[in-house]
C-alpha cells in the first residue's frame, strides 16, 4: 500500500514537472519573440505555482517592464521582499525596475542594500553578482563577486571578474584578474590562454600584448612559478618572437627535463614560419639533451631540412656525414626519405632517390612508415612523368588507409596525377569526394584544383588551355620553374580573354615570386585585377600584392593602399580580417 502511494506521488510530481517545463518553454518562446503580454500570463502562472523560483519571477518582471507596467512590477517585488527578505536578488530586481524609470537614486540605494546583504548572507553573493551582470551593472557585479569571495573562502570568482573587466574594456585589470585566478590553481592555464587569446595579437607593440606581458612579469617577480614562464612562452609564440620563446622554454627545461619536447615543438613552429636560426637552435638543443633516439634523429632531420631550405651548398655533404656517423638503418629512416626528396626535387636525381627509398623501405617500423615511403616513391615517379606507376602506389595507399589522412592524401595525389596526364574527368571525380570529407588542408587543395578543372574543361573539343596549364603545373611540381613560366606565357597570349587567362597569370605570379622576380609578379597581379575586379582571384591578387610591397619592396604606402582595397571593396573576402589588422598596424594604430 505504501509503495503504491509513493509511486502515485512520484507520478503526479513527474506530470506536474513536465507540465511546468512545457509552460516555461512556451513562455520563453513568446519572450524571445517580444510577445510580452502572452509570455507574462504564462510566467504569472508559473510564479504562483513556484513562488520561490527567481527565474520565473525575473522573467515576469521583465515582461512587465517591457510593457511599461513598472508599478505592477514594483508591487509584485515589494510583496516578495516582505515574504522572503533573505533573497537579496529581489532588491536588485526592484532597483533595476526604478532604473528603467530613470529613478537612479532609488535604484542605487537598493543596489547598495543588496551588496551589503552579502556580509550576512554570502551564499546569495554569486546570484546577486550574476543578476547585476545580466542588467549590465558591471561595476556592481565585480563588487558583488569580490565581496562574496571575502566571506566565502570556497568561492573563486576570479574568472568571472576577469570576464567582466574584458567586457568593460579594462584590459589591464582583466589580465591581472586572469593571472590572479591562475595563481590559485595552475590547472586553469588552458582556460586563461583561451580567454586571453581573444585580446592578444601577433604584434608585440600592441597595447594589450604589452599589458599582458607587464602583468606576467609583475606576478613572476612577486611569486615565481613555472606557469608564468609557460604563459610568456605562449605570448612570444603568438607574437612570432620565437627566440624569446626559446629563452622561456629553456628556463622551464632547467626546472623540469620533461619539457624538452616543447623545445622541439617550438623548433617545428619556427621552421614553419621560416625563422630558421631559432629553429636550428631548438633542434641543436634537442640533439644535445635528449635521451631518446627518435627525438634525436628527428631533430637531425629537421636541421638537414633547414639546410635544404637555405640552399646550403654543403647539404649533400651534411646528409653523407649523418649516414657515415649513424649508418643507413632504422634510426636514420626518416633522414633517408628526406634525402630522397632533396635529390629528386633539388638535384634532379630521381633514379638515385629511388634507390635510396627502396633501401629505406625494409627499415620501416610499421605500415604507416611504409606508406610514406611508397608515397615518396610515387612522387618521384610523377617527377619522371611515369604517371601509371605513380598511380599504382597512390591507389594502394588509398585502399589500405581508406579513412585515414594518409588515404586522403593518396586520393588527392591520384586526382592530381590524373590531372597531370589530362584525365580531367577522373581527377574531378576524386576531387569531388575530397572536398567534403578530407582534412581542411587537403580539402582546400582539392577544392582549388576542382575549380580550375571545372572552369576550364574543354567543351565540344574546343581547346581551352587546360591541357597546357596542367603541363605548366606539372613542371612547377617538378621544380622546373623556367619551363613552367614559358608555357604559362604561351597560355596568356594564346587564350587571351578566356577563363584560363587569370589562372595562368596567377600561377605565373606564384612562380615569379619563388624565383625572386618580384616586380614582374606584381605586374601579373595588376593584370588579374584589370581583367575583372569582381573576378574570383581579384582579392587574392590585392592581398598578395600588398604583402610583396610590405615585405619585399618595403613600400608601406602602397601596401596600405592594397590592404585598404580589400577592406572597402571585398567585404566577403577571406583576407578581410587579416588585411584590416595589417592595414591598421602599418598605419600605426593601437590595435
Amino acid at each position: 500500500m505504501r509503495f503504491r502511494i509513493l509511486l502515485l506521488t512520484l507520478l503526479v510530481f513527474s506530470i506536474f514537472s513536465q507540465a511546468q517545463s512545457s509552460t516555461f518553454a512556451l513562455a520563453e518562446n513568446y519572450f524571445r519573440n517580444s510577445e510580452y503580454k502572452k509570455a507574462a500570463q504564462l510566467y504569472k502562472d508559473l510564479v504562483n505555482k513556484s513562488p520561490y523560483n527567481t527565474t520565473y519571477l525575473q522573467r515576469l518582471v521583465s515582461c512587465y517592464q517591457e510593457t511599461t507596467q513598472f508599478e505592477v512590477a514594483k508591487k509584485l517585488l515589494e510583496k516578495k521582499i516582505k515574504t522572503i527578505p533573505k533573497i537579496a536578488t529581489l532588491k536588485v530586481m526592484l532597483g533595476y525596475n526604478y532604473e528603467r524609470q530613470q529613478k537612479t537614486e532609488e535604484a542605487e540605494k537598493l543596489y547598495q542594500k543588496a551588496l551589503n546583504s552579502i556580509t550576512k548572507e554570502p551564499g546569495y553573493g554569486g546570484a546577486i553578482a550574476r543578476l547585476f551582470k545580466d542588467y549590465n551593472k558591471l561595476e556592481y557585479a565585480i563588487k558583488a563577486y569580490k565581496e562574496t569571495s571575502k566571506f566565502n573562502s570556497n568561492a573563486h570568482y576570479g574568472f568571472q571578474i576577469a570576464q567582466i573587466y574584458g567586457e568593460k574594456g579594462d584590459f589591464e585589470y582583466m589580465f591581472n584578474a586572469y593571472i590572479d585566478y591562475l595563481d590559485k590553481n595552475d590547472n586553469y592555464l588552458s582556460i586563461v590562454k583561451r580567454n586571453c587569446a581573444r585580446y592578444i595579437s601577433d604584434d608585440s607593440e600592441d597595447e594589450n600584448n604589452i599589458l599582458f606581458k607587464k602583468a606576467l612579469l609583475s606576478k613572476s617577480a612577486s611569486n615565481p612559478k613555472d606557469v608564468w614562464n609557460d604563459l610568456l612562452r605562449w605570448l612570444f609564440i603568438k607574437q612570432k618572437d620565437y627566440g624569446k620563446a626559446l629563452i622561456q622554454n629553456k628556463a622551464l627545461y632547467a626546472r623540469n627535463n620533461d619539457r624538452l619536447i616543447s623545445i622541439y615543438q617550438l623548433g617545428e613552429i619556427a621552421f614553419d614560419n621560416k625563422d630558421y636560426d631559432t629553429a636550428k637552435k631548438c633542434f641543436d638543443f634537442t640533439i644535445n639533451k635528449t635521451n631518446y633516439q627518435r627525438d634525436k634523429f628527428n631533430a637531425i632531420r629537421m636541421n638537414l631540412q633547414i639546410a635544404v631550405k637555405q640552399n646550403d651548398p654543403e647539404v649533400k655533404q651534411k646528409f653523407d656525414a649523418v649516414f657515415k656517423e649513424f649508418g643507413v638503418n632504422s634510426n636514420t629512416f626518416s633522414i633517408q626519405v628526406a634525402y630522397a626528396d632533396y635529390l629528386t626535387f633539388k638535384k634532379n636525381k630521381p633514379k638515385e632517390a629511388k634507390k635510396i627509398l627502396e633501401t629505406a623501405l625494409p627499415f620501416a617500423a610499421n605500415k604507416f612508415q611504409k606508406a610514406r615511403v611508397k608515397l615518396k616513391l610515387a612522387d618521384v615517379h610523377v617527377y619522371q612523368s611515369l604517371f601509371n606507376k605513380a598511380l599504382i602506389y597512390y591507389s594502394q595507399i588509398q585502399t589500405q588507409f581508406k579513412n585515414h589522412e594518409l588515404g586522403q592524401l593518396a586520393r588527392y595525389k591520384v586526382a592530381q596525377t590524373s590531372y597531370f596526364k589530362d584525365d580531367f574527368k577522373w581527377a574531378k571525380a576524386q576531387l569531388k569526394v575530397l572536398k567534403g570529407s578530407a582534412t581542411q588542408l587537403i580539402a582546400n587543395d582539392a577544392a582549388d584544383l576542382f575549380l580550375i578543372i571545372s572552369d576550364n574543361q574543354p567543351k565540344d573539343s574546343v581547346p581551352s588551355g587546360l591541357r597546357e596549364y596542367a603541363k605548366a603545373d606539372l613542371f612547377a611540381f617538378q621544380n622546373k620553374n623556367n619551363e613552367s613560366l614559358a608555357i604559362l606565357n604561351t597560355i596568356i597570349s594564346k587564350y587571351k580573354g578566356q577563363a584560363i587567362e587569370d589562372e595562368a597569370l596567377f600561377k605565373q605570379a606564384e612562380l615569379l615570386v619563388k624565383t625572386k622576380q618580384i616586380n614582374q609578379a606584381i605586374e601579373n597581379y595588376k593584370n588579374i585585377i584589370a581583367l575583372s575586379k569582381e573576378g574570383i582571384l581579384a582579392d587574392d591578387a590585392y592581398y598578395l600584392m600588398a604583402g610583396l610591397y610590405e615585405n619585399q619592396i618595403k613600400d608601406i604606402e602602397k601596401a596600405k593602399e592594397f590592404y585598404q582595397k580589400i577592406i572597402f571593396d571585398y567585404p566577403s573576402s577571406i583576407y578581410l580580417v587579416d588585411a584590416r589588422k595589417k592595414f591598421r598596424k602599418l598605419r600605426g594604430d593601437s590595435i
